[in-house]
């Protein structure tokens, strides 16, 4: 019989041995011979937070888990970079890059993360307006105003990868928290008090996978927005967990610069603050994670059952069980 004497059908087996692959620059990716499904965790690259306000978006966060591949086959994985920090003022954040994984039967995009809106420039209702937050795999933070127009809002992010960025505050200028994989941005807070108005947003938190990917870089905890800047504002938006960010103060506290995603995060960096000395955070570049799956369920043909515990290929499963015994009377 073909089904060699069991009834049913024949499902197909993956004996890849839980391997983990971790790729933070452009390549490819091998599986083992007898791999058929994998799981993988695509990370783009954050945006950079604004030079004025907004913080950058984290890079989207793409999972897929048993994903079909074919055994002793390349694919290739392209990292997407962090968006450069800004150095003049008043400009919006640059974009991440996205990061890919090529599966021709279902391939793997995350979007990069959106870079942090722009505050406005000199004062009065012909002000330049700012820029709302970029729209990415988790949105940049909206920038703040020190002029008479509304504050920016926060951009949008992907659905299934990220959130929102936060709103900038109005007025006084504090820049939006830009959006992480597991929340959306905060929206700058605190009143208004002449320059000394507002306070950055904070970014959203990011996403642990660590238990679908045991021991992965960074504790397995991924694209985390930036703070937002402070517009002439003492306090800078906080960072999230798995990026980093936030502005430094100017004319009323300390000079504390923005600080960039963390490398392969995705991390969104942090917005700079108004007046002061410095450049906005850089985005963390991103990171991709390939899992190749040991699984067996369902039924399957005797033949293939004996040759995989002859070649000691057989997949194992750490499975507790309750059990009685009774001995006879």
């Amino acid at each position: 019989m073909a089904n060699g004497g069991i009834i049913g059908p024949i499902n197909i087996t993956s004996r890849g041995k839980n391997t983990q692959t971790v790729k933070t620059s452009t390549g490819t990716v091998t599986t083992q011979p007898s791999t058929r499904l994998v799981d993988v965790l695509v990370v783009a690259g954050g945006g950079s937070g604004a030079r004025i306000s907004g913080g950058g978006g984290a890079g989207g966060a793409l999972l897929s888990q048993c994903n079909p591949v074919t055994g002793n086959t390349s694919y290739s994985v392209t990292v997407g970079g962090g968006g450069t920090a800004k150095t003049s003022d008043n400009v919006v954040g640059n974009c991440g890059s996205n990061s890919e994984f090529i599966n021709p039967v279902s391939p793997l995009t995350a979007i990069g993360g959106g870079g942090g809106g722009r505050n406005c420039q000199g004062t009065g209702a012909t002000s330049p307006g700012r820029g709302p937050g970029r729209a990415g795999g988790s949105g940049g933070g909206g920038g703040g105003r020190g002029c008479a127009s509304a504050a920016g809002v926060g951009g949008t992010g992907t659905a299934c990868q990220g959130n929102d960025g936060g709103a900038g505050a109005s007025p006084g200028g504090g820049g939006g928290g830009g959006g992480g994989a597991n929340a959306a941005g905060t929206a700058a807070a605190g009143p208004p008090d002449g320059k000394c108005g507002k306070s950055g947003g904070a970014g959203g938190a990011g996403k642990d996978f660590s238990p679908i990917f045991p021991g992965a870089p960074n504790c397995g905890v991924y694209a985390g927005g930036g703070g937002g800047g402070p517009g002439f504002a003492p306090t800078a938006g906080t960072s999230a967990a798995g990026g980093t960010g936030g502005g430094g103060a100017s004319q009323c506290g300390g000079s504390t610069p923005a600080t960039s995603g963390t490398p392969n995060t995705g991390g969104g960096g942090g917005g700079a603050g108004g007046g002061t000395p410095g450049n906005s955070g850089a985005g963390g570049p991103g990171i991709v994670l390939v899992k190749e799956l040991c699984k067996a369920s369902g039924v399957w043909s005797m033949q293939s059952q004996f040759s995989a515990k002859s070649e000691g290929s057989w997949p194992f499963a750490n499975v507790e069980v309750d059990y009685l015994l009774v001995a006879g009377g």
